[in-house]
């Protein structure tokens, strides 16, 4: 065994420009597999980054309300109420489109909502300064904000002077009692996380004049009880509206299963298609030691006719395609995770490279070598010692 392996070094290293154009397919196959597949898993961990960021344990509700069949506040409240051994968190949602102006400073693209006071907790953000909106605020109709931290530094320079201050939404005075703290650590930018505000539902209401409120965000107090929770909503949205088309319920985790489902999917099938590379670079391997067979007839038929056992022969042939299909993989594992890293920072998402990847990859690297390597092993090993002297 020592024997052959030392033969086959031998051999490699004689011949080193077509060993490396051999190893040349396992290396681009290898790392191929690599660079996918972590690509791949860095960006389903930045996805499921952003469902976090989200709220997985959310669910939203949206419904349409006719003048014959409305969904009522206080009625979701109340059902809110009777459930809390299920749900966490409710909060009205009313989207206001405008302007928020400050003398002669306008952001026109600050996304302006309104919420229950249970928001916050819900984000799971944490304030600035001041303070967040209240349930009083929200039954006496305050005009009263929550600035996010973009709007407090754009208009006012700084959380601090923002607050107590006064901003005009849609040309009505609504006073900033508290700022959010931070969470875009990068930039700040206009329409990013951080440029928003945030003033009581009752008070969105006047403002969309639109009494009925359309949508709402649950949340669970488990995720495993995610189909229970969407079960009593539905149930509950049923009897009001009598009719499935009027309203929809959505849960994060749900849409966050379906999209892991898929990008495994996409994984496995990328793989699989970097994977036909290793395929082709095994049929390489096995072509370049048929190569060896014919150019090295006259050795088998020296060392057969010494009393060299057949076994021994294919064990030279299979130990030299094995290592070169292994010197290959080491080859393209590094460069793979090295590619890995640097693409996903080039494309701003981190992908280290996976160890079941390189482990895989590597393997059937080596796996190839061994099963296209036996064909010409078995050729070499079946050849008459007479014939194999005569053979220039």
């Amino acid at each position: 065994m020592l024997q052959s392996f030392k033969m086959a070094i031998k051999s490699i290293l004689g011949n080193k420009m077509r060993s490396f154009l051999t190893m040349l397919g396992i290396i681009i196959g290898v790392a191929a597999v690599i660079i996918l597949v972590s690509i791949v898993n860095g960006y389903m961990s930045s996805v499921m980054e952003s469902f976090s960021d989200m709220g997985v344990n959310q669910i939203s509700v949206s419904v349409i309300n006719l003048p014959s069949r409305s969904l009522d506040v206080d009625d979701t409240y109340e059902f809110f109420e009777e459930n809390t051994d299920l749900y966490e968190e409710m909060t009205p949602v009313v989207n206001v489109a405008g302007v928020v102006k400050y003398g002669n400073d306008s952001l026109e693209a600050t996304s302006i909502t309104g919420y229950s006071e249970d928001y916050l907790t819900i984000k799971d953000y944490q304030l600035e300064q001041g303070r967040n909106i209240s349930y009083s605020d929200i039954l006496s109709r305050q005009k009263v904000c929550v600035a996010g931290y973009y709007v407090a530094n754009e208009l006012f320079g700084g959380p601090e002077d923002a607050l107590d201050q006064t901003v005009k939404i849609n040309g009505e005075a609504y006073k900033i009692v508290g700022v959010v703290e931070r969470q875009d650590d990068d930039e700040l930018e206009e329409g990013g996380t951080d440029d928003f505000v945030w003033i009581p539902y009752s008070s969105a209401t006047k403002l969309t004049r639109d009494g009925a409120i359309s949508s709402y965000i649950f949340t669970s107090i488990s995720t495993d009880d995610t189909d229970e929770c969407t079960s009593r909503l539905e149930s509950f949205l049923y009897e009001t509206f009598q009719d499935e088309d009027l309203y929809t319920v959505t849960a994060n985790s749900e849409m966050l299963d379906s999209l892991n489902e898929q990008i495994a999917m996409m994984s496995g099938m990328l793989g699989g298609i970097a994977g036909i590379s290793l395929l082709v670079a095994g049929v390489g391997v096995m072509n370049i030691m048929l190569v060896s067979v014919t150019e090295r007839t006259r050795e088998i038929g020296i060392r057969k006719a010494l009393g060299a056992k057949r076994g021994v022969i294919m064990q030279q042939f299979v130990i030299e395609a094995a290592m070169t299909s292994s010197i290959g993989g080491v080859i393209g594992s590094v460069l793979g995770s090295v590619a890995s890293v640097l693409i996903g920072k080039a494309m701003g998402i981190d992908s280290p490279p996976t160890f079941v990847a390189i482990v895989i990859s590597f393997t059937v690297s080596v796996g190839i070598g061994l099963f296209f390597g036996y064909m010409p092993a078995s050729r070499a090993a079946k050849l008459n010692p007479i014939d194999a002297l005569r053979s220039d």
